[in-house]
C-alpha cells in the first residue's frame, strides 16, 4: 500500500509541476527535471527513507511495476526512435553532425579513461555516447516555441536525428557483439515490414502496432531494442510506409508527458543514495562531469555550424550550439537503458542526469526566448515528435 501511495505521490507531483512550468512558459521535459534532479532526492532523503522506512530498491522491486516501466520505456524509446523514419539526409546537417558528434565523443571516452576509475570498454563507450547526443523532441519543441525559422529549424532537427541515430547505432551494435544471440534475434524481429510488404499488408497502423509490441517484447526479454527498433524504422523508410502510433497522437503525448516519462524518471531517481552518490566522486571528477559534455558539445556544435555555413542571415552560429546542446528526453532515456544495465553507477547517472539539466536550461538561460528578427518564413512544419 505504501508503494501505491508513493508512486501515486510522484506521478501527482509530476503532473502539477509540468502544469506549472507551462505557466512560466517551460516545456514539459524541463519541468520534470527540474523534480527529478532536486525535488525526488530530497523527499527520498528527508522523508521516504527516515520516515516510511522504505528504500529505493524496495520501491522499485514490485514485478507489476517493472512491466509497468517496461511498457513505458519501450513508449518513449519508440516516440524517440521514430524520428529515424523522417531521417532526409543532405549535405549541410551532415556537415554540422560529424563535429557535433565526433568531438564530445572524444571527449567522454577521453573522460571515462583518464578521469574514471577503470572500466568495461562498453562502459567508456556508453560515456563517450552521453557526452554526444542531442535531444530530438526536446530541440523541436523549444524551435517551435520560438518561432524559429522553418528551413533553420529542419536543418537542426535533421542534424539531431543524425547524431542520435550515430549514439543508438553505435551502442546497440556494440552491445549486441558481447551477445549474438541477443543481436540476431532483433534483427530477424527488424526485417517483419519487408514480410508484412510481401504479403501485401498495406495499412500503416499494422506496422505500427508491430513496432511498439515488439519493442515492449525486447525489453521484457532483455534484447537489443535499440537494433530492432532502428532497423525495424529503416524498412519501414525503405518501403515508404508512415509511422503509426497506436493511439492518436495527443493521446500518446498525453501518456508519454503524464506517465511514462515520470515513471521512467522516478524509477531512475529512486535507486540513488544521495549520500553515497555524492561522496564516490571526487569535486574534480563532479565539475567535470558537469562541464566537460557541454563544454565539448558546444564546440563540436560551433565547428560543424562554421563548416555548414548559417542557415538563414543573421543567424548565430553561438545560440545554434545552444540549441543543438540540448540533452533532454534522449539523454534521460539512455541513461535509464545503462543505468539498468549497470553500466554506470549511481552516482554518474546523478551527475550526467544535472548536466543534462544544465545544458537543456542553456538557450533559456541565455534569453533565447523571443522570436528571431529575420523569421519571416512560413510553411508548412518540419515533422518531427
Amino acid at each position: 500500500m505504501m508503494i501505491l501511495l508513493f508512486w501515486g505521490m510522484a506521478l501527482a507531483a509530476f503532473a502539477a509541476v509540468t502544469r506549472i512550468g507551462r505557466h512560466f512558459g517551460l516545456v514539459p521535459i524541463v519541468s520534470q527535471l527540474l523534480l527529478a534532479t532536486f525535488g525526488l532526492p530530497l523527499l527520498m532523503l528527508f522523508w521516504i527513507e527516515p520516515h516510511w522506512q522504505l528504500s529505493g530498491a524496495a520501491l522499485v522491486a514490485p514485478a507489476w511495476l517493472k512491466t509497468l516501466y517496461g511498457f513505458a520505456f519501450a513508449l518513449v524509446l519508440g516516440s524517440i526512435l521514430g524520428d529515424v523514419i523522417e531521417l532526409k539526409l543532405d549535405r549541410e546537417s551532415l556537415k554540422i553532425a560529424l563535429p557535433s558528434f565526433c568531438v564530445p565523443f572524444a571527449c567522454g571516452l577521453a573522460c571515462a579513461v583518464w578521469l574514471l576509475p577503470e572500466q568495461h570498454w562498453l562502459n567508456a563507450l556508453a560515456i563517450g555516447l552521453v557526452f554526444a547526443i542531442t535531444a530530438i523532441p526536446v530541440l523541436y519543441l523549444y524551435l517551435k516555441h520560438i518561432g524559429y525559422p522553418l528551413a533553420a529549424t529542419r536543418r537542426l532537427v535533421q542534424t539531431a536525428i543524425l547524431i542520435d541515430l550515430a549514439c543508438w547505432t553505435l551502442f546497440g551494435l556494440a552491445q549486441g557483439s558481447l551477445h549474438l544471440g541477443s543481436l540476431l534475434l532483433p534483427l530477424g524481429g527488424a526485417l517483419l515490414p519487408l514480410a508484412l510488404h510481401g504479403c501485401r499488408v498495406r495499412q500503416p497502423l499494422v506496422y505500427g502496432l508491430g513496432f511498439f509490441g515488439l519493442l515492449v517484447v525486447a525489453e521484457h526479454y532483455k534484447l537489443n531494442a535499440l537494433i530492432f527498433g532502428i532497423g525495424y524504422l529503416l524498412c519501414m523508410a525503405w518501403l515508404k510506409v508512415p509511422l503509426v502510433p497506436p493511439l492518436k497522437p495527443e493521446w500518446m503525448s498525453r501518456l508519454q508527458i503524464g506517465v511514462a516519462v515520470p515513471l521512467i524518471l522516478t524509477f531512475g531517481i529512486v535507486q540513488i543514495n544521495v549520500h553515497s552518490a555524492l561522496s564516490s566522486l571526487s569535486l574534480l571528477q563532479f565539475v567535470a562531469l558537469l562541464l566537460a559534455p557541454v563544454a565539448s558539445k558546444l564546440l563540436g556544435n560551433w565547428l560543424g555550424l562554421g563548416w555548414a555555413g548559417r542557415s538563414f542571415p543573421g543567424a548565430s552560429r553561438w545560440k545554434e550550439s545552444l540549441l543543438l546542446n540540448i540533452r533532454g528526453l534522449s539523454e534521460i532515456v539512455f541513461l535509464n537503458l545503462l543505468l539498468q544495465q549497470q553500466l554506470i553507477s549511481p552516482a554518474l547517472y546523478f551527475a550526467l542526469m544535472l548536466m543534462g539539466l544544465l545544458a537543456t536550461l542553456l538557450p533559456a538561460l541565455a534569453g533565447m526566448n523571443r522570436i528571431p528578427l529575420n523569421s519571416a518564413e512560413t510553411g508548412k512544419e518540419p515533422v518531427c515528435q
